[in-house]
């Protein structure tokens, strides 16, 4: 299949900053129905042992690159699935917290599948403080399938 540029493997994206707001964090937590009320208030989250409001360990799933990576930018959006996503932290990320963000590929796994081929994209968003701390990184597999073989792409 081998649709996918190898030699971009380890290719970085140009970082970019998202501010985290607690209406942001409020909203996704809403979102996917959890009730903890460290995600909305922050005297609840400083009862808890945290500095103000904080986020949902999925949180970053929405801290989205500005522009679209070399090594996924002319795939056929059709034939992309979303994959595995793992989430790793050094500390919980806070209301008011401004993260340079970054997008690493990673590699690429190639798979047979019920329906055919496909590749694991293998990427991950790794995320810093304004002191240049780690505080989060999420791994994520995005699934690529073979185009069908009845259809000319």
């Amino acid at each position: 299949m081998a649709e996918i540029d190898r030699s971009l493997i380890g290719a970085e994206s140009e970082p970019y900053v998202v501010e985290v707001e607690k209406g942001a964090i409020r909203k996704f937590a809403e979102a996917i129905g959890d009730p903890n009320p460290a995600y909305r208030d922050a005297a609840a989250a400083r009862a808890q042992g945290y500095p103000g409001i904080i986020a949902p360990p999925t949180f970053p799933v929405t801290f989205y690159p500005p522009q679209e990576q070399p090594w996924t930018r002319y795939l056929d959006r059709r034939r992309i699935l979303a994959g595995q996503q793992r989430f790793s932290y050094s500390r919980p990320i806070v209301a008011g917290d401004v993260l340079t963000c970054r997008v690493i590929f990673r590699g690429v796994e190639e798979k047979q599948g019920r329906s055919g081929r496909m590749e694991m994209i293998l990427q991950e968003i790794v995320g810093e403080d304004r002191d240049g701390n780690h505080v989060f990184t999420n791994s994520k597999s995005t699934v690529y399938r073979e185009a069908p073989k009845d259809r000319a792409e």
